[in-house]
């Protein structure tokens, strides 16, 4: 088995297989240090806990983890707070910094003497219609290479050789939402107690926790905007005026660790089976970061296809294969939706002309049913833990 990509979803379906005593290589074209510390999501959906727990992958998040089951909403009308671990199905998110996931798993691949190759960058995934597909890589000394195994699981993201590898007919679901946030890493402890979702005139802001000393934020802004345009004091003090600090208390400053641009954008691939190349992660599916479920996803479909792997290889059962793609775009749409929802829930136009004070009306009585309806409440918890 080859699989593309060490992020999560390469590094749990490693793991699987590993422990199902299915040997295979990971091919990753970054180096090792790189794929340990890049900052990512650290959002852990309660089901993705489960499936960590159920193949022994849970360790370092139950020792270094935190619970979370509370996000506040401030906006012209006020703030309130929605405890979601008692909402829905009562589930709660753990925080967990998708770099230290990673690490983890990597510790745990190559400590079951799983192969990793860094480094290495694949070129294209050939002869995927037979079944002996062949990855043709650039090897670490810049040698051309090629590797062969029965299986390829793309797992690359987004711009890696699976997706750049497929055939014809592939369907592809695109939507550029023209919203763009400034990502920022803080070293600064969290300012409130909660997910912090800020509806300003001017642009959402966004607050969430990842250590005790450590915050990321979001700030909406314009379209092509350099990452480091903002002076740090511009940043902080758009936060604050965003997040309304004077109603509701200042913000924890300090150094900006991180910056990055966000277009948010939503992307589906159909189908994610290929004969033998199966799609997983980024490369099946881009989701903006509004409702936190791209890890998550990752997660359930890595798991859904070592499973489905394990049938076929072990017990010549094909099922969970012929399947693989369909039930892993039920989870996707389902997410998607939830995503679509928070983008407008979160964002507004900012003109004056007629369509923009109705869409914005809109968004207000949607926050206020948030705020109000025990139905509304419910149907957030379970979408905004659930994958």
């Amino acid at each position: 088995m080859i699989v593309l990509g060490a992020g999560p979803a390469g590094l749990v379906l490693g793991n699987i297989l590993m422990d199902r005593g299915i040997d295979c290589v990971v091919l990753e074209r970054a180096e090792r240090a790189h794929v340990e510390t890049r900052s990512r999501a650290g959002f852990l959906a309660a089901n993705t806990v489960r499936i960590l727990d159920e193949h022994g992958l849970s360790d370092g998040l139950h020792r270094r983890g935190q619970t979370h089951g509370t996000c506040e909403f401030r906006t012209a009308d006020g703030r309130f707070r929605l405890d979601y671990s008692g909402l829905g199905q009562r589930e709660r998110h753990t925080v967990y910094p998708q770099q230290d996931l990673v690490s983890d798993l990597l510790a745990r691949f190559l400590a079951r003497g799983g192969q990793i190759r860094f480094a290495t960058e694949a070129v294209a995934v050939r002869d995927a219609d037979t079944d002996q597909p062949a990855v043709a890589v650039r090897e670490e000394d810049g040698r051309p290479g090629l590797w062969r195994a029965r299986y390829v699981a793309g797992c690359d993201g987004r711009h890696g050789a699976a997706r750049r590898s497929l055939p014809a007919g592939t369907v592809r679901h695109h939507r550029d939402h023209g919203v763009t946030w400034l990502g920022l890493l803080a070293q600064a402890p969290p300012s409130l107690d909660a997910v912090g979702y800020a509806v300003h005139e001017r642009g959402f802001a966004g607050h969430m926790a990842r250590t005790s000393e450590v915050t990321r934020y979001y700030l909406q802004c314009e379209r092509g905007t350099p990452a480091e345009a903002w002076s740090r004091e511009r940043i902080w003090d758009e936060l604050e005026l965003r997040m309304r600090a004077r109603e509701y208390g200042p913000l924890h400053r300090g150094p900006i660790l991180q910056r990055s641009v966000v277009d948010l954008e939503s992307d589906v691939l159909e189908p994610l089976r290929h004969g033998a190349l199966f799609l997983a992660g980024d490369a099946a599916g881009l989701i903006s970061p509004s409702a936190a479920k791209g890890a998550n996803l990752a997660v359930l479909e890595a798991a859904l296809l070592a499973r489905a792997l394990t049938d076929a290889l072990t017990s010549g059962d094909s099922a969970g294969l012929d399947a693989y793609s369909a039930r892993c775009l039920t989870h996707i749409w389902r997410a998607q939706e939830f995503s679509h929802w928070m983008i407008g829930l979160l964002h507004g136009p900012s003109g004056t002309d007629g369509e923009s004070l109705f869409h914005n009306s809109l968004r207000r009585s949607r926050l206020a049913s948030l705020r109000t309806s025990r139905s509304q409440q419910d149907w957030f918890a379970e979408h905004y833990v659930g994958v």
